[in-house]
């Protein structure tokens, strides 16, 4: 993955958009990876595995409840106890 300090991505951000097209883009600072700038292709992807991934544990969560015998009231008093 290629890596462009915070100032070569201000100054060359033309040629930093076009490499973010190609893969992701490590942005530094200090020599710290402060961000990593992605195409608005990649960050959709990014977004919708997780919502589905999200999605599924919901679902395996509430199956499981649902065999444990646990109610909708059940779960909800659950998690709104706070200990």
């Amino acid at each position: 993955m290629l890596a462009y300090t915070a100032n070569q991505a201000k100054t060359r951000f033309g040629e930093f958009l076009d490499q973010v097209q190609r893969e992701p883009v490590q942005v530094l600072k200090r020599d710290r990876v402060v961000g990593v700038m992605v195409s608005a292709q990649d960050y959709a992807a990014m977004r919708n595995f997780y919502a589905n991934r999200l999605q599924s544990t919901l679902t395996q969560n509430a199956s499981q409840a649902a065999a444990l015998g646990l109610t909708e009231a059940d779960v909800n008093r659950l998690l709104a106890d706070g200990s």
